[in-house]
């Protein structure tokens, strides 16, 4: 056969090879390109012609050109956490044109969503995937049996194994852009809604069908500099605002003053130097939360001390690994998350503050993750119990107050994993015979830290003979629940209704609980 550039290609050649042989230098561009995912190019090109622009006039034109149908499935990112106005916007609008049963798979959602609520209520959302979500009216309404479709509760690295695998498929990724200009290249450290990376976004601008840029601050060509490339974006959007950056570090965020809290700060940061886990070279990831954070400062007087240099800090950072970074405790920070102004800045003039990709950071089915390479993992819990089993989706009363986020990436990839957690919460013991909702399983959890003193898992036989000879409080477990049952002044024995609102997957898309409705709605 002869091809449009005069050259005979043998028919063998095509039946071998299933090619189509060439037809001109523009016949096929702007047809359906797959590679993972069908995702279809929306730009034609020609020579000595304009391609046509990215840049459309608002999230109307934007959801008709793409052609959002009911039933789609819709993806955002969270690093604007409680000051994010995008999803609301692009819901509002979808609302708007009628459409309906969407599927919401966002990386997090927060407070500030509360009018999602109404459009669960309406038909206008199914269904809601998530690996992050905060306590108020949305969890509650989920907690309450409002959705059409079960819940999905993620992790971190479990989002981006779906969705590279295909399990989880997004139609339409809307991404927030604190800065991008008319082709969508974008980052998220420029301009008034700065927060950071972009990092839970990579995946969706890679794997969607479709890619929105949604931003406020529309720069010239090229926006420097570049964390997603245009070759991944579809369509540009601007808008007003994209959210307020003070709802990016809501809660505590610095380390807590609280006696209790500190003590059992000082106690995880000895048991740490104890067992061997403060050395050159250590690696570490804490929450964002005032105790986590408190162990962090801790471990730093011992890194300080001993003239101790770390490897990496990782995970969502906060000031307070900006300022051990900048003091030379550890040779880079590996960023999925910017926690407040100073980690902003910081990801924007300091090159050994690093963003990473969800899938870098946690999935399970990557060549090489980094929560592999954790030697300590600070953890938080809602509830844990005498089996070292964590629940961070649920609180004792069945209301969903969280989601997986990276617990359980974490605490499987890291040499040693500690909960600290007072025992003594809103007048409940957290310790219990078995957790509300199993999140993270009891064989990835080594130790418990809590004000009463130090349970250590009894698989960790190595830990526990290194600790027995020092001054820590280590104890059973249940003589630990023992003394939380005692002090406790309420009890949390709630009833639960056959009804599954939500599925709680492991890190390697297992289901590892299901979370029911209460008998009683909240």
């Amino acid at each position: 056969m002869i091809n449009a550039a005069g050259r005979e290609i043998p028919d063998q050649i095509i039946r071998d090879t299933g090619k189509e042989v060439f037809s001109g230098a523009y016949d096929n561009l702007g047809r359906e390109i797959k590679k993972f995912s069908s995702k279809s190019r929306s730009v034609q090109i020609r020579k000595g012609a304009q391609p046509e622009s990215k840049l459309l006039s608002s999230l109307d034109e934007v959801i008709d050109r793409i052609g959002l149908k009911d039933g789609m499935t819709v993806s955002f990112h969270h690093h604007m956490r409680n000051g994010d106005e995008v999803v609301n916007q692009v819901m509002e609008a979808i609302a708007r044109k009628g459409i309906r049963n969407i599927h919401v798979a966002a990386s997090g959602l927060f407070r500030c969503h509360e009018p999602l609520v109404q459009m669960i209520e309406d038909g206008v959302i199914r269904k809601i995937t998530v690996s992050t979500i905060s306590p108020g009216p949305l969890a509650k309404a989920i907690t309450n049996g409002k959705l059409k479709e079960l819940a999905v509760f993620m992790s971190h690295g479990g989002r981006p194994r779906a969705i590279e695998s295909g399990e989880l498929h997004i139609d339409v990724a809307f991404i927030s852009a604190p800065c991008c200009d008319v082709q969508g290249n974008m980052n998220g450290v420029c301009g008034k809604s700065a927060c950071g990376v972009l990092s839970y976004a990579y995946v969706d601008a890679e794997y969607a069908d479709q890619v929105v840029a949604v931003t406020d601050n529309l720069v010239e060509f090229p926006a420097c500099p570049i964390e997603i490339s245009q070759e991944k974006v579809d369509y540009v959007v601007q808008v007003e605002r994209i959210g307020n950056p003070e709802g990016i570090s809501f809660g505590p965020t610095k380390p807590t003053t609280d006696p209790e809290n500190l003590k059992i700060a000082d106690m995880t940061a000895q048991l740490l130097d104890e067992t061997g886990y403060i050395k050159e070279g250590m690696s570490m990831q804490t929450g964002a939360g005032g105790t986590s954070i408190a162990v962090a400062a801790a471990v730093g007087n011992i890194m300080r001390e001993k003239k101790i240099t770390g490897s990496f800090a990782s995970g969502g950072i906060t000031s307070y690994f900006v300022e051990m970074l900048k003091e030379g405790l550890f040779k880079g920070l590996l960023d999925v998350q910017c926690f407040d102004s100073v980690a902003i800045e910081s990801r924007r003039e300091n090159p050994k503050h690093m963003a990473m990709s969800a899938s870098q950071y946690a999935n399970p089915n990557t060549k090489g993750c980094l929560v592999n390479q954790l030697d300590i993992m600070i953890l938080g819990a809602t509830e844990i119990d005498v089996n070292f089993n964590v629940n961070v989706v649920t609180g004792s009363n069945g209301v969903i107050l969280s989601s997986s986020g990276g617990n359980n990436d974490c605490a499987a990839g890291a040499k040693i994993a500690v909960v600290v957690t007072n025992l003594i919460k809103r007048g409940m013991c957290v310790l219990r015979d078995a957790v509300t909702t199993v999140v993270t399983p009891g064989e990835t959890v080594d130790v418990l830290v809590c004000e009463y003193g130090i349970a250590v898992n009894p698989g960790r036989k190595d830990l526990m003979e290194k600790l027995k000879n020092t001054s820590l409080p280590v104890m059973d477990i249940r003589e630990i629940k023992k003394l939380g049952d005692r002090d406790a002044v309420k009890v949390m024995n709630p009833e639960f209704t056959d009804k599954i609102v939500g599925i709680v997957e492991y890190r390697d898309g297992t289901i590892i609980d299901v979370v029911r409705k209460p008998v009683q709605e909240f």
